[in-house]
């Protein structure tokens, strides 16, 4: 018991302060994309015909964060004249339809304020579903139970059971084999409940886009209240949307 006291006091205070306080990450960090749409068309195109993930569209030059990951390719082929990926992390969005970007994105408080936040107050719990991931997504969101970041703290908490959750954070591009066991743990959620579909995976397919193996869109499955985008996530990036879409 001394030696944890002990331990307790050299260590000090780790908890980041964050969202008290802004806080930093690592330079080779890429976030939100800033697109320049008055780019040579042909630019455009070569980026367009190079991504991996089929994320970007020429025509409207902006891209979706939905299949992205993130990979930086398109920033490389173009020398940052296109795109540059920023160190903004927050990417969560109510809507699909907005992860099609030309480089901004909605804020998502105002809409919490309309649906969530009197309806769940200050606590909030999840049941997580990996859906046939890689664990990327889920090693990044469990970092969030950390003492650095305390999810805790917040009154969010990820739970065992789905009879005892709030809604269900889903990360993988859901296999054929995932399918049913996703819809009877959304069923077994008490009403009313949130569906978090959380990584490329599990919005779009990720690098498992259209193989017949996956369902890929989870949104075809059942409905989704908040997109988190990334390959993986950062944790701060599923930090910032809980805490602004439920708190």
């Amino acid at each position: 018991m001394y030696e944890v006291i002990k331990n307790r006091l050299e260590q000090g205070h780790r908890t980041s302060k964050y969202p008290k306080e802004p806080i930093s990450l690592y330079k080779r960090f890429r976030g939100l994309p800033r697109i320049d749409s008055n780019c040579d068309q042909a630019l455009v195109k070569l980026c367009a015909d190079s991504c991996p993930q089929d994320a970007i569209d020429a025509q409207s030059k902006k891209i979706d964060l939905g299949r992205c990951v993130f990979c930086g390719l398109c920033e490389t082929l173009s020398g940052g004249k296109f795109i540059q990926f920023s160190q903004n992390f927050e990417l969560g969005v109510a809507n699909k339809s907005d992860l099609l970007t030309g480089g901004s994105l909605p804020e998502l408080a105002e809409h919490s304020k309309k649906h969530f936040k009197k309806l769940f107050g200050r606590s909030l719990q999840l049941r997580q579903i990996s859906a046939a991931g890689c664990n990327a997504c889920e090693a990044d969101t469990n970092v969030l139970n950390t003492p650095f970041f305390d999810l805790a703290r917040f009154g969010i908490q990820f739970v065992a059971s789905p009879r005892h959750a709030d809604g269900i954070h889903v990360t993988g591009p859901i296999s054929r084999n995932m399918k049913a066991a996703v819809i009877s743990t959304f069923e077994a959620v008490p009403s009313p409940k949130v569906v978090i579909a959380s990584g490329a995976c599990s919005i779009s397919g990720g690098p498992f886009y259209g193989s017949d193996e996956i369902v890929g869109d989870l949104d075809s499955l059942i409905p989704v209240d908040l997109y988190i985008p990334g390959c993986p996530p950062h944790p701060l990036t599923t930090l910032h949307a809980l805490l602004n879409y439920f708190k």
